[in-house]
């Protein structure tokens, strides 16, 4: 069986994860990524495609979608309809249009060099293919073709499916809980992750607790009261606050790897990959989860914050090394047990009748 990844970029390497992972398992699978990922992560085929992912694009949405458009936040967003789809005025289509006329001979090309109608199953890492009205997945289903969409965050919460598409999918997956509430045919499946690319950091014995942060967007993690918070525990404790933030996948890893204590988010939305990252390094790892996954999964490793409890429980993971040292242990185990990519990929295609 053949299997073909589509993915705007390979954000947070959960796209080529799942590659990885279904080669592991014998399956000829590829990926083909839109334009590439600002952190650095790998890719197989990446178009680059123009016109995708600049500073202007992100102003041209705000000014002719508004705000909402483009708004990336930390609370779950309150809808009237589901699933939340994705409607574009005239101009918006135009442009869109535009676009996608520019990177048609691109896509033709790629088309004929790897016959992408050759494959059996298409993944949308993202839930959307080449082009915004669906074509070429309209396409590719006439010709008996497997349509999986794979939704990751935003693509969901802020965007929206794309309708031609969500139409005909065979398959809904999704690796954020709280999407559950956002579409009636949508299954949960966990984060695929390695957490044997990492290695568990030694005992420190540090005069100075350093507590690291890392936020993609300051908005959707909850930045500005995480770091208000720990610069004032600054002044009565021994802690320090290592921000990272706008650097290259392996020089945030350095970073990350210099911290005894890891924030992930606050919020309504739950953990990422960088509470993955902290944890598979033995890192006491704080976040918010999604509603309903500390009933779900019991035995999750995350000291659970808010913006009202974080300051006392990082208090107290300052004041205990013991606590600190066993939720960094117990973190690394919960990932395996419940990340590892091949059992992700497994339940998909479990999912897909595959």
């Amino acid at each position: 069986m053949k299997i073909l990844h589509i993915a705007p970029f390979n954000i947070g390497n959960v796209p080529m994860t799942f590659v990885q992972a279904e080669r592991q398992l014998g399956y000829e699978s590829r990926l083909i990524t839109l334009a590439k990922n600002k952190r650095g992560y790998p890719e197989d085929i990446c178009l680059n495609l123009p016109l995708l992912d600049f500073r202007g694009i992100i102003h041209l949405k705000r000014l002719i979608a508004g705000k909402a458009r483009v708004a990336v936040t930390n609370v779950r967003p309150n809808l009237s309809s589901l699933p939340p789809t994705w409607l574009p005025g005239n101009f918006e289509k135009s442009l869109i249009k535009l676009r996608e006329s520019i990177w048609k001979p691109i896509i033709r090309k790629l088309d004929r060099q790897i016959q992408i109608d050759t494959f059996d199953v298409i993944q949308l890492d993202g839930g959307v293919g080449f082009f915004r009205d669906g074509s070429d997945i309209i396409r590719l289903k006439n010709q008996k073709k497997k349509i999986i969409c794979c939704y990751a965050g935003s693509d969901l919460r802020v965007r929206g499916v794309i309708p031609q598409v969500d139409e005909i999918s065979d398959l809904n997956v999704t690796v954020e809980l709280d999407h559950l509430s956002l579409h009636p045919k949508i299954h949960h499946i966990f984060f695929p992750f390695e957490p044997q690319k990492l290695k568990p950091l030694p005992y420190r014995n540090h005069r100075i607790i350093r507590i690291g942060h890392a936020p993609t967007n300051r908005a959707a993690k909850g930045s500005d009261t995480i770091i208000a918070v720990v610069k004032e525990l600054e002044k009565n404790y021994p802690v320090e606050l290592v921000l990272i933030e706008n650097l290259p996948h392996h020089e945030a890893l350095k970073r990350k790897a210099e911290c005894h204590i890891f924030i992930d988010q606050i919020g309504d939305l739950g953990y990422g990959i960088n509470s993955l990252e902290s944890l598979a390094m033995g890192i006491a790892t704080c976040s918010c989860l999604a509603e309903g996954f500390d009933e779900q999964y019991p035995d999750h490793p995350f000291v659970v914050i808010d913006g009202q409890n974080m300051k006392s429980r990082l208090i107290s993971l300052i004041r205990d090394e013991k606590l600190r040292l066993k939720k960094g242990r117990d973190g690394r185990d919960w990932v395996k047990k419940y990340h590892d990519p091949i059992q992700v990929v497994q339940k998909i295609h479990q999912l897909a009748h595959l």
